[in-house]
């Protein structure tokens, strides 16, 4: 057995790649439409893990578009997506100068918690050992839910 994709759904394209490739880094690695199910699904990878994917067809996130909208509630109830990056602090303050609200700080140099326009929960975490705690995470309060 091998691990081969989580699959979200999507309201908005655009938003929800600017979110994942723009923002957090991801690339996309292929693009497929149906015409006849009426659906567009965007397969992306960590850039550590781009080579792999290619090769692969895995470890991917699936982005999945249903043409004819529905609402989608409950992304609180899949639980989170989760990736590594090699400085959090840096990371956190990247997506918070793009507008990335930070639900959870990094206060403790190892662990942090966004969310995507569909709301759906990602983690981040420390690479290696936890940074040394620095402000402004170490005084930040949590903002909304992750």
């Amino acid at each position: 057995m091998r691990y081969l994709h989580t699959m979200v759904r999507v309201t908005d394209i655009e938003a929800s790649l600017d979110f994942y490739c723009t923002k957090m880094g991801l690339v996309e690695i292929r693009r497929s439409e149906s015409e006849s199910g009426r659906f567009t699904l965007i397969f992306l990878a960590a850039p550590g893990d781009r080579e792999r994917a290619l090769t692969d067809q895995a470890p991917l996130l699936e982005l999945t578009y249903n043409w004819d909208p529905e609402d989608y509630s409950g992304g609180r109830n899949f639980g989170h997506l989760a990736y590594v990056v090699d400085n959090i602090h840096e990371t956190c303050q990247s997506l918070l100068d793009q507008g990335v609200t930070i639900n959870r700080p990094p206060r403790d140099g190892r662990m942090a918690f966004v969310r995507s326009p569909d709301g759906i929960s990602i983690e981040l975490l420390q690479k290696g050992e936890p940074l040394q705690p620095v402000e402004p995470w170490l005084s930040m309060k949590n903002t909304g839910e992750w």
